[in-house]
C-alpha cells in the first residue's frame, strides 16, 4: 500500500453536554460518547464509561440525556452540527484526540502502474491539501469556539494536574495495547520515537512552537518488548 496523507486537524473540541465536567472527579459515573479503543480505556480508568455512537446521533443523545456528554470533531464542526443548541457545558482540551490525519490508501501494484509524472502530481496535490487543511480547520475552529460561547456554552478547562494524570494513564494504556498486538506495538513505537526526536527542536522554542513540551512519554523499552 502507498499512503498519501492529505489533511490534518488540530485537537478536537472535548466533551459537550448538559452537565458540567470541571475536572477528572466529574468524569466518574459519566456516560460519554467517545471514539477509539484506547481512548475508551483511559476514560474507564478515570471512572467514566464509553458510549459508541455514530456522529449523526450525538446531537440527539445529548439533547435527550442519553449521554452525559459527547464529542465528535473540532469546534467548527461541532458548532455546525448544532451542539451549541443542546449542550450547556464544554470540557476542554480534547485530550482524547489531540490531532487527526486523513489520507488516501492506494494499492501498491496500481500505484506502480502509474507514470512517474502522475505519481508526482498526486504527491504534490496531497501535500498542498495538507497545508491548506490545517489552516482552514484552525480558522473554523476559532470561529466555532466563539459561536459556541455566544450560544451560552460554558467552558471548563482541565487543570495541568488533571492532564498530567491523564498522561500517566495514557502511557499505561499504550503499553498495554502494544503488548496485545505486534503491529500495534510497531505503530506506537514509531509514534513515540518521533515525539522523542521532535522534542530536540520543539522544546527549545516552547511555548512558541507547535505541539506541547512533554517529558512523560510511554517507555520505548516497554513497547519494544512487545514487538
Amino acid at each position: 500500500m502507498v499512503y498519501l496523507p492529505y489533511a490534518v486537524t488540530n485537537n478536537e473540541s472535548g466533551f459537550m453536554g448538559g452537565k458540567p465536567i470541571k475536572g477528572l472527579a466529574d468524569l466518574k459515573g459519566k456516560r460519554i460518547r467517545l471514539s477509539g479503543r484506547d481512548q475508551g480505556r483511559v476514560l474507564e480508568e478515570l471512572g467514566g464509561s464509553q458510549v459508541t455512537l455514530a456522529g449523526g446521533e450525538v446531537y440527539q443523545a445529548i439533547e435527550r440525556g442519553v449521554i452525559d456528554a459527547g464529542e465528535f470533531n473540532t469546534p467548527g464542526v461541532d458548532q455546525a452540527l448544532g451542539f451549541g443548541e443542546v449542550a450547556k457545558h464544554w470540557a476542554t482540551p480534547g485530550w482524547h484526540q489531540s490531532a487527526s490525519v486523513f489520507g488516501v490508501m492506494i494499492n501498491r501494484d496500481a500505484w506502480n502502474k502509474l507514470s512517474p509524472d502522475t505519481q508526482e502530481k498526486l504527491k504534490v496535490a496531497a501535500e498542498a491539501t495538507m497545508a491548506w487543511s490545517f489552516s482552514w480547520t484552525e480558522r473554523t475552529s476559532t470561529e466555532g469556539a466563539i459561536k459556541l460561547q455566544e450560544q451560552g456554552v460554558k467552558i471548563h478547562q482541565f487543570s495541568d494536574q488533571d492532564l498530567e494524570k491523564i498522561q500517566d494513564i495514557t502511557n499505561e494504556v499504550i503499553v498495554r495495547g502494544a503488548c496485545e498486538d505486534p503491529m500495534h506495538a510497531k505503530i506506537y513505537h514509531s509514534m513515540v520515537s518521533y515525539m522523542e526526536h521532535y522534542a530536540n527542536w520543539r522544546d527549545l522554542t516552547a511555548p512558541f512552537n507547535m505541539s506541547r513540551s512533554i517529558d512523560n512519554l510511554p517507555s520505548l523499552a516497554a513497547i519494544e518488548k512487545c514487538l
